[in-house]
């Protein structure tokens, strides 16, 4: 799978996916055996390197885009792209603006993206090209049914390890209860908790990309990732050694930037989350108890805040009496009885799942 796209990238290729009047347009030109340039935003930035052409605003249509797209110049749209504010324009990007294109029209989408920081289409009607740049990205567009067997594959890849982070996470729970955690238990189920998400990632930036074809795998994508990032969450609150300058945000924001090889690498990830406990990977740790007590029904997130402050471990939480648990505030006999209930029962339910 190719590298993370930018949020902004990602809106312009929603603004070009199928089922998008803009879309349509496109495709009408390669469907004529044309070509095209079109610029989406026409501000201050893109009017100073305007020359030439004339001006428009007249309502999108497909049909207009592809007339319009006859003549030489350019196509300068509104930034929602419902208008079309210019045609025939001669672009004059800065010329000092890198580019790695070869061909005129894809060189200057190029600089021009580069120069005024708005979404640029190129129409290749040589080899049938779409390409989207967007500041220093590209993205050349992919042929739907290349792209659906390309989220088919990618679906089913998530499902694997979506399967397998179900099995660390029961093995976890088991091992929390028993008090048998180590820094590598917690580094693993974390790791796989990154994969699942990056995985989703890439499969959501080709449901957009898919536009209208793409709605049933946003649906088994909703479906397979449902509260992993709930749990990737809780399982840091569980265990990460809060310091002055190293809190839950550093700590999720040093998870998301590890490239895959340091991903992989367990010892980089017990670094960059600053585990509770030795950095050793078989070295003992001991859960605060977020996690377990969240699988409590309507237990507000407040309230396990509070016991877990008041407690400072899942074990002490296990041995806590009803008594002990009704001190805490917000919690009163008829939670403290639930909680007591629900953790006896997540007890006796991870270890017959680890054991079966």
């Amino acid at each position: 799978m190719g590298g993370r796209r930018s949020d902004a990238m990602l809106t312009a290729l929603a603004a070009v996916a199928p089922g998008t009047p803009l879309r349509e347009g496109i495709d009408r030109v390669l469907q004529s055996g044309m070509g095209a340039l079109v610029v989406i935003g026409d501000g201050p930035e893109v009017l100073s390197i305007c020359s030439g052409g004339f001006l428009l605003d007249a309502a999108f249509s497909p049909q207009r885009l592809s007339e319009l797209a006859k003549m030489d110049g350019a196509i300068v749209l509104a930034p929602d792209a419902a208008r079309i504010a210019r045609a025939n324009v001669h672009l004059v990007p800065d010329r000092a603006a890198p580019t790695s294109e070869t061909g005129t029209r894809h060189r200057t989408a190029e600089r021009v993206a580069r120069s005024v920081g708005v979404p640029v289409i190129s129409v290749s009607e040589d080899m049938s090209i779409i390409a989207v740049y967007l500041g220093d990205e590209k993205h050349q567009l992919t042929p739907v049914p290349r792209l659906l067997d390309r989220a088919n594959q990618a679906m089913k890849t998530l499902e694997r390890y979506r399967d397998r982070l179900t099995e660390v996470s029961t093995s976890l729970s088991a091992l929390e209860i028993e008090g048998l955690v180590t820094v590598r238990d917690v580094v693993v189920m974390l790791q796989r908790t990154e994969m699942v998400l990056r995985i989703a990632d890439e499969i959501d930036a080709d449901i957009i990309e898919l536009g209208s074809d793409g709605r049933l795998f946003q649906l088994q994508l909703e479906e397979a990732i449902a509260g992993v990032s709930a749990e990737r969450r809780l399982v840091v609150l569980d265990y990460l050694h809060e310091e002055n300058d190293w809190h839950f945000a550093e700590a999720s924001a040093g998870l998301a930037d590890l490239d895959m090889e340091e991903l992989l690498d367990l010892g980089a990830v017990a670094a960059v989350l600053h585990l509770e406990g030795s950095p050793e990977l078989d070295a003992s740790v001991q859960p605060k108890g977020y996690r377990m007590l969240s699988r409590i029904p309507r237990l507000p997130a407040s309230v396990i805040g509070r016991v877990v402050e008041r407690f400072g471990t899942l074990d002490a939480i296990l041995r806590a009496t009803e008594r002990e648990l009704e001190s805490v505030g917000g919690v009163g006999d008829q939670r403290a009885r639930a909680i007591i209930d629900g953790l006896a029962r997540l007890s006796e339910q991870s270890i017959l799942d680890r054991w079966a």
